[in-house]
């Protein structure tokens, strides 16, 4: 079982100015309280116990936050001094990371997917990284990932319209000694830049979890949060 996590909290939330106050996203307030606390209380649940945040945008905000409401948790601070990209983040982050695997999240998402048997599939696979993937029905804000019969993901798909697929729900299970071996420059994207480039020469599998999902980078879903998190 993976017992660490990164949290990716350095993000601006730019679209959710015009309803949130000047925050870093995952500190938009969902009923009264940061939208982070469900995201580190999911990860408690599931067997987490060591924690990095990657911090960034008013990253003091996080840290006082932290202190004040965490006060017994286990973690580390990795802050960036410029936005070094979500896989430049990772990187950075990874430095600090004791295990051979990590798992990764979004601070400005919650899926609930099962973390124990996401760990164990990404063990015994030897997989260099383990994607959650969601289902999805009529959504045009995602892009889609294809896996084969094996689980291996087959194909990373475009953004637009689809009546259905599976979208990558920003949950990780991810080798970080086969990541770090990696030559990539010290600002890239995870995503496009690391899994989109190199599914088709290393072993990147797909998790398959219908649970619940929500991120709140855009105000509609932001206000879905306060509806459904209470």
């Amino acid at each position: 079982m993976i017992k660490e996590a990164i949290i990716l909290a350095g993000g601006l939330g730019t679209r959710l100015r015009p309803v949130v106050a000047d925050l870093p996203k995952c500190m938009a307030p969902v009923n009264n309280k940061p939208f982070l606390t469900y995201v580190i209380d999911h990860l408690q649940k599931q067997g987490i116990e060591k924690f990095i945040f990657s911090l960034g945008y008013k990253h003091e905000n996080i840290v006082a936050f932290l202190e004040t409401s965490y006060p017994a948790l286990t973690y580390k601070i990795s802050i960036e001094d410029e936005p070094l990209g979500t896989g430049g983040a990772i990187g950075k982050s990874c430095g600090l990371v004791d295990e051979k695997s990590v798992i990764v999240v979004n601070g400005d998402t919650l899926f609930k997917a099962d973390l124990v048997e996401m760990s164990q599939v990404h063990d015994l696979s030897g997989a260099h990284c383990t994607l959650a993937l969601k289902p999805m029905k009529n959504f045009d804000r995602y892009g889609v990932v294809e896996i084969d019969n094996n689980c291996g993901v087959h194909c990373f798909k475009e953004k637009k319209y689809y009546e259905s697929g599976l979208i990558n729900g920003g949950v990780y299970a991810l080798n970080k000694n086969k990541f770090l071996e990696e030559t990539m420059p010290e600002k890239f994207s995870f995503e496009s830049d690391y899994l989109e480039k190199f599914f088709t020469k290393r072993t990147f599998l797909g998790f398959v979890q219908d649970k619940y999902f929500i991120d709140i980078g855009i105000p509609e879903d932001f206000a879905r949060a306060q509806e459904e998190l209470k």
